[in-house]
């Protein structure tokens, strides 16, 4: 129960960056990623800000398997879960694929991609909707594409905690290390900027309607005038500190 674990490596998907560095370039430059969404036509909504991440490729960074069968908030988990591992220097396949686990932490599931499946449904028919459809939707499915592309099959976990959902994984990771895992990748990852989505977020009558992307967001002003959704997330690596498997170069995180 009193195994150290540290934090070993970190991948982020951000609207102010892909990647750690260009994420805490942009924080220290006080750079906001909150902008105009151009996901879908906004044109026609009362709110058309949000903070959508950009740049962002993911045939870069995942197979053409891998593309017709994501969501875009998977491929951000994904992408995010292989940029954790290079930093911290994992080498997955060398290890006990049962001494490795994912933990991770997602509200709506693939949004956007069964919303477009049901147009499909719709619009054209049941033939024309995608058999991946069965699992992308669903929010275990970060978790469960995580653990396939790195054959981690050890105690693996979906949190769905809304915002304090990352959080919650990461707390999750610690205790799983604690009974006796040697790996846990683990965090949050969300995407939901699509038309039915937005809809849902304006129903609440919540969102901030101020068009300056510099002021439409301030959430610890006096005059805070709503929120705005945003996507993206970011993964960690925690690794039991006595394991054999923490090299010099990746030994550089925080104990917990």
């Amino acid at each position: 129960m009193n195994r150290p674990a540290i934090v070993t490596g970190m991948g982020i998907i951000a609207p102010t960056g892909i990647g750690t560095e260009a994420y805490w370039q942009a924080t220290l430059a006080g750079h906001t990623g909150i902008r105009l969404v151009t996901r879908f036509d906004s044109a026609a909504y009362p709110v058309r800000l949000a903070g959508q991440v950009e740049g962002f490729d993911a045939a870069r960074y995942l197979s053409s398997r891998l593309l017709p069968q994501t969501d875009i908030s998977t491929q951000f988990a994904l992408t995010a879960a292989a940029f954790a591992l290079a930093d911290a220097g994992a080498n997955t396949a060398a290890m006990d694929e049962y001494q490795m686990a994912v933990v991770t932490a997602n509200a709506s599931g693939g949004f956007e991609f069964t919303h477009r499946e049901f147009r499909k449904l719709w619009s054209e028919g049941p033939e024309y909707v995608s058999v991946y459809e069965s699992f992308a939707w669903f929010y275990a499915v970060n978790t469960g594409q995580i653990s396939i592309r790195h054959g981690a099959r050890g105690p693996s976990r979906v949190l769905v905690a809304e915002q304090a959902g990352g959080l919650d994984a990461l707390g999750h990771a610690r205790r799983t290390i604690r009974r006796d895992t040697a790996l846990v990748i683990a965090g949050g990852v969300d995407s939901a900027l699509d038309p039915w989505g937005w809809v849902s977020h304006a129903a609440s009558g919540r969102l901030s309607a101020d068009p300056d992307p510099g002021r439409a967001y301030r959430p610890f002003a006096q005059d805070a005038c709503g929120y705005l959704p945003g996507e993206g997330g970011a993964i960690l690596v925690m690794e039991d500190a006595s394991s054999p498997n923490i090299t010099s170069t990746s030994c550089r995180g925080n104990r917990g």
